[in-house]
């Protein structure tokens, strides 16, 4: 998702959220690391009732939490929506390494399990079989990182779930001015002296300033921006507002490690395993998934039931953070439901 591109306000009248935790004992990452307890913070919405579990995603360096706004929830999960919660049993996860879930900032630091988004998924699996009690999704929809984990999903759990909607991501390994802006987000961390090797006793600030001044770029629009500040003691005050407020809220090692999850992504040889109908949004104003690559809809053909959507830039989206806006793309999640549920009859 990239949170920065995003300020949502909490909403208000949403449908009553239930939190928990689950614990994964003696959980084995890809790297072979392992960690005698592995928690995962979740929240829901609505009640299991056979097949009706939906499963969201967010992205890099968000949480569950974010999709609880009036942006989001306010036009998906009220009732009488596409994903009404009076009918949908709605998961929300804090994937590994963030919000309330297990990460280096608890404790660890540097020593946490160097995680991938095969652990991720792997581990919102285990949430859903283990201490959920689902046995098959509806949907699984994800933004920016949890779009690519829904590629991940459709791959790895080929009937587990009657549709997918990936959104503001790519079906590849993270190459090109995509690799080259998450290096800088890195090095920039760890080139700062006060990282200490992820051992700081205050936040390295100057690391973090370079680390978020990339990610600012990663998910800024032209247009939503200049609408925003016209003029330059505006843009000045924007830039300063947006640099404040996300140090006060980050820290260095769980920024490090979650954009440091992408290095081994790559769903391209196994498109063709996806059962599911699936339906891709991206918007043209996407700088971290830009439509002239072409790679959407190259690589779409290869995925039995899949479709392809490349938004266009109106005043409406908001670069990358289009994903987080229902309202601009929530007619094609209506498509794949009425899709899938098609399929399903069959």
């Amino acid at each position: 998702m990239l949170v920065a591109a995003l300020a949502l306000l909490i909403a208000a009248p949403t449908p009553p959220v239930t939190e928990g935790d689950h614990v994964l004992r003696d959980f084995r990452f890809a790297s072979g690391e392992t960690m005698p307890e592995l928690r995962i913070h979740y929240r829901t919405l609505g009640k299991l009732d056979g097949r009706n579990a939906v499963l969201i995603l967010h992205g890099t360096g968000g949480s569950g939490a974010q999709f609880l706004t009036d942006a989001f929830a306010g036009v998906l999960f009220g009732t009488g929506q596409l994903l009404d919660a009076g009918k949908y049993f709605i998961v929300l996860p804090d994937g590994i390494g963030h919000g309330k879930s297990s990460k280096p900032s608890d404790g660890l630091h540097a020593k946490f399990p160097h995680y991938t988004y095969d652990d991720m998924v792997e581990a919102q699996y285990r949430l859903l079989r283990e201490k959920l009690g689902v046995d098959r999704l509806r949907l699984v929809l994800g933004t920016s990182m949890g779009g690519m984990q829904t590629w991940l999903w459709g791959e790895q759990h080929p009937k587990f779930m009657d549709a997918l909607m990936p959104l503001a991501s790519l079906p590849v390994q993270i190459a090109g001015r995509n690799r080259v802006m998450r290096k800088m987000i890195l090095d920039g961390i760890r080139g700062d002296p006060a990282w200490n090797g992820g051992e700081y006793k205050s936040q390295p600030r100057q690391g973090l300033v370079t680390a978020l001044d990339v990610l600012f770029l990663m998910g800024s629009a032209p247009l939503a921006w200049h609408t925003q500040a016209p003029g330059r003691d505006a843009a000045d005050k924007l830039y300063a507002e947006m640099l404040q407020k996300r140090l006060d809220s980050t820290d260095a090692n769980d920024m490090l490690y979650a954009f440091d999850a992408s290095r081994e992504y790559d769903p391209s040889p196994k498109l063709e395993s996806i059962e599911a109908p699936l339906v891709a949004v991206n918007s043209a104003d996407d700088v971290i998934n830009p439509p002239e690559l072409g790679i959407l809809e190259r690589e779409i053909q290869r995925v039995r039931r899949g479709k392809a959507v490349v938004l266009p830039i109106t005043p409406q989206t908001r670069g990358h953070g289009t994903h987080s806006l229902p309202a601009v793309w929530k007619q094609h999640l209506a498509e794949l439901l009425q899709r899938a549920g098609q399929v399903a009859a069959k």
